[in-house]
């Protein structure tokens, strides 16, 4: 951004020379690119950040070197000449697109009369490069380089119906800008109408047929703030950009709107003349309320390796007029509107090395490194992702949004299908309430261009609405393809199984037979007890839904509470003292027959000096009977406080067969 110097100076009790203000604004995050005398004046090319929306004005640097310089700055004085007549009898504003432009306002200034600017004001522009083209633009030129936010000027007798309509635009409208330049307009462009054509594209340009002239006596002052990313598709697609558009793409002060057309009509009724209509129409928001950012004093030190006290923090974030309050270990900060980068307390921090000087901050010889573990929430995502692709799955990022027909059949009982009003999202207007459809479109895309065996995981936002309330939860999704869907099944659960195994240090996993929607042989996943998610396959008609050729199988997790499950806890106890003895035993079961239900069993003929019970393998073969399958368990015997007989295993063995017998109708397998 070009400044003039002594146009900085004006604001500073202090004036400052070219060489300071190269220096003092360099050290803040302010490099001058350029430096050359103009006349009695200094242009400073100053490079701005695009976060610093509030430097791109001789204010917002003035501000800057007072802070830098420990002086004080001086902000032009508003006094609003006296107004005669309501400015709602001149003119109206009808704003019809408050989503790209939250607030415009207008003034009316009467009998004008448009002239040749003052010397000073000639001066100041041309010491930045800008040329004086009468007295009315100059000043909305003036106040836009003084406070940075963009006016613009209409000579009211060239609006039809002398009144103003902010609205997109129409496809293949046409549109001539001050420039002389032809452009034409789509729907998505912001323009400023009057009752019958356009007369600017919003915060870009404004047009030829409506501009200021020597004929000009009454003027319609315009000061808005659109939506930054609106403005700069308007201005790429135009191939038309201005000092206007290069500030309402990085965002403009929104209490600064009705400052700056305040200032704009103090200065052209003293250098034009007229009349000002009392009152001024404002079409959108009303002015937001400040926000406040704390940043603790501790954290200041550490983050900058320094030893500052709290004192000393709040005189630099005063400078910088962010209001700080404190109690020597949190400091408070109303921020200002101007300051639209300032959210979090690393951005504090970052003004208090600003103004403290980066130079200043000294540099140790060593470097200490704190080593810290890793956060229990990052380390339990990282096991739910190591345990599942060890287990052959790969991670999916699939779209939130899905179409209806898809998504509904995936609702619960008692929610409703949330459904987004936008015409991007005609095809695809609701957003997810599981995994599973995402996964299954993911599936389908994947079967269209030849992948098999495939096996995806994905852990995401789902979205219902329960009544009036919308509903966000966090959700563990798996699917991975089954030709076979009892084997494939029984390769999800014991998926499931290992993954509780490792966050919580015991496989305490249970699947009890249950009804959902869509899927077959599904049921419902308990760990610890406590309902977790389902598993299943899709049955036939979920799978024509989705156009699939093959089974798959699917699951759903609560993802918040099987990250609750870590740490894993492992028990600790003293190494055993005397041998133990195993015993391998196996039944002949039904196929029905879950290994779930046979541990219970076990366990229910209480076997005295029983230490541990594993599963070992399933066997179906020439040798059982169809509908049968023969399952191996084993049984660890151990006496802490002696060494263990046969004959004191075998009772407890045969009570359990006898049990498995009973219950199971089990046959011992030889």
């Amino acid at each position: 951004m070009k400044t003039s110097l002594v146009w900085l100076n004006s604001y500073l009790n202090q004036p400052v020379s070219a060489e300071d203000a190269e220096r003092v604004l360099t050290d803040q995050g302010l490099p001058i690119e350029q430096r050359e005398p103009v006349g009695s004046d200094v242009m400073l090319d100053v490079e701005v950040t695009s976060n610093r929306s509030d430097c791109l004005s001789h204010v917002g640097l003035s501000r800057e070197l007072a802070a830098g310089t420990n002086g004080t700055l001086k902000p032009p004085v508003i006094e609003l000449p006296s107004s005669v007549g309501d400015v709602n009898e001149l003119t109206r504003v009808a704003n019809e697109a408050p989503d790209l432009c939250p607030v415009y306002t207008a003034r009316v200034i009467t009998g004008v009369k448009v002239g040749a600017s003052p010397k000073w004001l000639v001066d100041y522009l041309a010491a930045i490069g800008m040329r004086s083209v009468n007295n009315v633009v100059d000043v909305t030129n003036f106040v836009l380089m003084e406070m940075g936010q963009p006016l613009h000027a209409f000579d009211m007798n060239l609006l039809a119906e002398r009144r103003i309509v902010v609205r997109r635009g129409t496809e293949g409208e046409k549109f001539t800008a001050i420039d002389g330049t032809n452009h034409v307009l789509d729907g998505e462009m912001l323009v400023i109408a009057d009752a019958d054509r356009p007369v600017a594209a919003a915060g870009v340009m404004g047009g030829l047929d409506s501009e200021v002239g020597d004929a000009t006596t009454d003027v319609l002052l315009e000061s808005a703030q659109f939506d930054p990313l609106s403005i700069r598709r308007t201005s790429r697609n135009l191939k038309l950009a201005s000092d206007s558009s290069f500030r309402f793409e990085r965002g403009v002060d929104p209490i600064g709107v009705d400052r700056a057309s305040q200032r704009a009509a103090q200065l052209i009724v003293d250098l034009a003349g007229g009349i000002l209509a009392e009152g001024v129409i404002r079409a959108g928001v009303d002015e937001p309320a400040p926000h406040q950012v704390t940043m603790r004093v501790k954290r200041c030190n550490q983050l900058l390796g320094t030893q500052l006290p709290a004192r000393e923090m709040v005189d630099h974030l005063a400078a910088l007029q962010l209001s700080p309050t404190g109690d020597g270990e949190v400091i408070t900060c109303t921020i200002p509107p101007w300051r639209l980068d300032l959210h979090r307390e690393v951005d504090l921090i970052e003004e208090v090395a600003r103004v403290h000087g980066l130079a200043d901050i000294g540099m140790h010889e060593k470097l200490n490194i704190e080593i810290r573990p890793v956060q229990e929430s990052v380390a339990s995502r990282q096991m739910v992702g190591r345990v599942l692709i060890a287990h052959g799955y790969h991670e999916a990022i699939t779209f939130s949004f899905m179409a209806p027909a898809l998504g509904e059949l995936f609702l619960r009982d008692g929610e409703q299908a949330l459904v987004v009003d936008d015409e991007r999202r005609k095809a695809d207007p609701m957003l997810r309430p599981s995994l599973v459809p995402s996964l299954l479109i993911c599936r389908k895309s994947n079967q269209d261009v030849g992948n098999h065996g495939l096996r995806l995981f994905e852990a995401a936002a789902i979205w219902s609405r329960c009544g009036d309330e919308i509903v966000e939860r966090a959700a563990l999704g798996l699917l991975c393809d089954a030709d076979d869907v009892q084997q494939g099944v029984r390769d999800m659960r014991g998926t499931l199984s290992e993954l509780v195994e490792q966050l919580s240090g015991r496989a305490n996993v249970s699947f009890v037979p249950a009804d959902v929607a869509n899927l077959a042989t599904a049921a419902r996943v308990m760990a610890y007890d406590q309902d977790i998610g389902y598993v299943g396959a899709i049955d036939e008609v979920c799978r024509d839904r989705f156009n699939l050729q093959t089974g798959a199988i699917v699951a759903e997790l609560d993802l918040d509470a099987v990250l609750a499950l870590y740490p894993p806890q492992h028990p600790v106890a003293d190494l055993p003292r005397f041998p133990g003895i195993e015993r391998d035993v196996s039944v002949v079961v039904d196929e029905t027959v879950t290994w779930d239900r046979i541990e219970k069993l076990v366990r229910a003929a209480d076997p005295a000096l029983m230490e541990e019970l594993r599963y070992v393998v399933t066997y179906r073969g020439k040798q059982i009977p169809k509908g049968r399958k023969s399952v191996t368990l084993r049984m660890l015997f151990r006496d802490p406080a002696a060494t263990l007989r046969h004959d004191q295993v075998d009772p407890q063995v045969n009570a359990v067969i006898d049990r498995l017998k009973s219950e199971l109708n089990a046959e011992l397998r030889g």
